[in-house]
């Protein structure tokens, strides 16, 4: 069996709400990333000793959150040691606006990723108007009004969020073998 964990930047509960259901999905483990960018040596530890790590972050402003980019800069330390390499990846995020360069955070994820040698899962699951609504194989894309609270996320988003958990943990313990 596999661990993973969800480790997550949310500023006023979006995220943190598909973070639950991605974590629901893969039986993970979540991590908040907290105001000021930072998580615990217990988080670490657990980050560390995971087979899988998903990302998330709200996007703003076309990218990920400060927050979530200072924790990506403080992963240099496993970097230098090759720490995460083969470990397997994937990544979320949400916003207000139908595209609002969601995108962008997504490639964020996976530059990181990359970088860490780690190995990328993608959605698989086609659109079909309520599974995987935005139509994004990178990872999950999530969106919801700007003035609406977390839980008028669509359960569409909320069920992708899910099954993707589900199929991250999956591969990861297929490569764990």
């Amino acid at each position: 069996m596999s661990k993973t964990v969800v480790v997550y930047h949310s500023g006023y509960g979006h995220t943190q709400r598909v973070a639950q259901f991605v974590a629901e999905g893969a039986k993970a483990q979540l991590i908040a990333i907290d105001a000021d960018g930072h998580v615990s040596d217990a988080d670490w530890t657990a980050i560390n000793a995971a087979d899988a790590i998903i990302f998330g972050s709200p996007t703003y402003m076309g990218m990920v959150s400060w927050q979530f980019k200072k924790f990506a800069d403080a992963t240099s330390k496993q970097w230098m040691g090759g720490e995460w390499k083969d470990k397997v990846a994937g990544g979320f995020t949400i916003s207000a606006s139908p595209s609002g360069d969601k995108l962008s955070t997504i490639q964020y994820f996976i530059t990181l990723a990359m970088q860490q040698g780690m190995v990328w899962v993608g959605q698989p699951a086609m659109n079909d108007g309520n599974i995987n609504r935005i139509g994004s194989n990178s990872g999950v894309m999530a969106q919801v009004g700007p003035t609406s609270p977390a839980a008028d996320i669509p359960q569409g988003d909320l069920d992708t969020a899910k099954a993707y958990g589900e199929r991250v943990a999956h591969v990861a313990a297929k490569l764990r073998g």
